[in-house]
């Protein structure tokens, strides 16, 4: 009952926060200068206004929100006005990209940096020590974009041009996403910074536990260190990480906008670009209602998963 109360709590506000985020979406997106129109200047006065009718922007703001709002509950998020195609279906054909991009980059991240935070901490002080959090100090100082343009650059390009002079096969496409090898690039260039916002986390964490007291009790009785680590000093060692998912996804999949058009990845991310770029204001709001609506619920599962691996969090009012 008592997880029965807090998933339903965690619902309400998650549903109060997603109007909130299609509100300030609908209006801002108004606010900006120009028209979805403006740059059609052969179109004639009554085609514009036709148009203008088509979309629903004929009618006063608050009267299009409603309209809209009405729409999104049916499931309805329009059509774009670009592409001239329901949004749905744009979101539906490349969020699949977007999200196998996005789920490799996690899972790269979630596994290197965990194993880098825990090798780091083993072995504090060391060489091995400095050179993972000289790792994790570049990922945290250099933004996803500048780390993907370096790799498109010197592995991408100068590394494929000396290969191929060299008479060998390029080991990493420059752009693209069909190719097997397209799909390291983007992955490394999206995934590095989570990737060192969890090794760095892992290490803090990790020194913690293995100063517990429980940690020196596994050691008098004779276990070897794998057996400390994996079986003892992780699973506590960890919990921070699973708590730092939810905004770790956010980052990734927020930061996946500029990769997928930097590696020209055919994603939602070059739609929402474009979006903004030309004023389709029903692309626009359906893809951060999108993104919005996945953010919210990954939260959510990580707060029941971190309910769930940790025994001593009680889900309490308050």
């Amino acid at each position: 009952m008592q997880m029965f109360k807090y998933v339903l709590k965690r619902l309400a506000y998650s549903i109060v926060t997603l109007f909130v985020l299609v509100a300030l979406t609908f209006f801002l997106q108004h606010m900006l200068p120009g028209d979805p129109f403006i740059g059609d200047k052969a179109l004639p006065d009554a085609t514009m206004e036709a148009l203008r009718a088509k979309y629903g922007l004929d009618k006063s703001l608050p009267e299009q929100f409603l309209i809209y709002l009405g729409n999104c509950l049916r499931g309805d998020l329009g059509l774009s006005i670009q592409n001239n195609r329901p949004v749905t279906t744009i979101i539906y054909e490349s969020f699949l990209v977007s999200f196998d991009l996005g789920i490799r980059a996690i899972i790269f991240a979630l596994i290197l940096g965990v194993f880098l935070g825990t090798v780091a901490a083993i072995k504090r002080g060391k060489a091995i020590d400095t050179v993972c959090m000289f790792i994790a100090l570049v990922g945290v100082s250099v933004p996803s974009f500048i780390m993907a343009s370096l790799l498109q650059y010197f592995l991408g390009l100068q590394l494929t041009t000396a290969l191929k002079g060299a008479g060998m096969s390029a080991m990493f496409a420059a752009t693209g996403w069909e190719a097997p090898n397209s799909k390291i690039l983007p992955v490394l260039a999206l995934g590095f910074g989570s990737l060192a916002q969890i090794s760095r986390l892992t290490r803090t964490s990790m020194l913690d536990v293995l100063g517990q007291d429980y940690i020196k009790t596994a050691r008098a009785k004779g276990l070897s260190q794998g057996a400390i680590i994996w079986r003892h000093a992780l699973r506590n060692a960890i919990m921070p990480v699973v708590t730092v998912l939810g905004p770790i996804t956010a980052g990734v999949l927020t930061g996946a906008f500029v990769v997928e058009n930097i590696f020209a990845v055919p994603g939602l991310g070059k739609y929402f670009v474009q979006s903004i770029q030309v004023l389709d204001y029903t692309m626009i709001s359906g893809t951060t209602i999108f993104y919005g609506a996945f953010l919210i619920l990954a939260n959510l599962v990580v707060d029941l998963v971190y309910g769930i691996i940790d025994p001593r969090v009680k889900l309490e009012e308050g």
